[in-house]
């Protein structure tokens, strides 16, 4: 690997280690082999490299999710997004200090336009790739950059997001999936009392 490889490894590690907020240049270079100026070379600051390993993880995590939202051929377009809501909630145990890192991070590039920036162009990749997905469950022709699949892709995510912030603050209070399936199966059942229950397809 070369350097930036190594310091986006190294970033991954430290973040589920010590935490955003206390990771320091120092930390950086000893735990990469790398050197501070390689930092400023591909990333700009410290805080550049830390938010870029985040969005890396989180692409990842997105496409897992997509994987497993994707993987039933017959499924319908609800139901692709509540089995993907439903496996995001059973795994978020596992993320836990990536989520509090992501938190800190956000409140930082709150201050920091060029921060603001590079999380605002992650979000854009994250709406693109899920907007795909939507195009192609709805199996209607819509193309990925239609308005309705983007609006779909933003829904999808704000319910991933609001999810894991409330499980983050109250992991008991939170639902977890089974919870979700229930609430939804409800509401797709007075909603849709014709229509079949999302709780068969559980």
């Amino acid at each position: 690997m070369g350097h930036r490889e190594d310091l986006l490894a190294a970033a991954r590690r430290l973040l589920e280690d010590k935490g955003y907020a206390h990771i320091t240049t120092r930390d950086l270079v000893a735990a990469s082999g790398t050197n501070l100026a390689s930092i400023g070379y591909h990333f700009g600051s410290k805080a550049g490299l830390l938010n870029a390993a985040i969005g890396e993880v989180f692409e990842e995590w997105t496409d897992q999710l997509a994987r497993v939202a994707m993987a039933d051929p017959a499924a319908s377009p609800i139901e692709r997004g509540r089995v993907a809501w439903v496996t995001m909630l059973d795994s978020l145990a596992g993320k836990r200090a990536l989520l509090l890192s992501y938190v800190e991070a956000l409140a930082q590039a709150e201050r920091v336009p060029s921060l603001r920036e590079q999380f605002a162009e992650q979000y854009r990749r994250c709406r693109a790739r899920v907007a795909g997905l939507v195009a192609e469950s709805l199996g209607d022709g819509s193309a990925p950059e239609d308005p309705r699949c983007l609006a779909v892709a933003s829904f999808v995510i704000a319910i991933c997001d609001g999810l894991s912030v409330q499980w983050l603050l109250d992991p008991r209070g939170a639902p977890a999936g089974a919870d979700l399936s229930e609430g939804l199966a409800a509401m797709w059942a007075v909603s849709f009392p014709g229509a079949e229950s999302l709780r068969n397809r559980s």
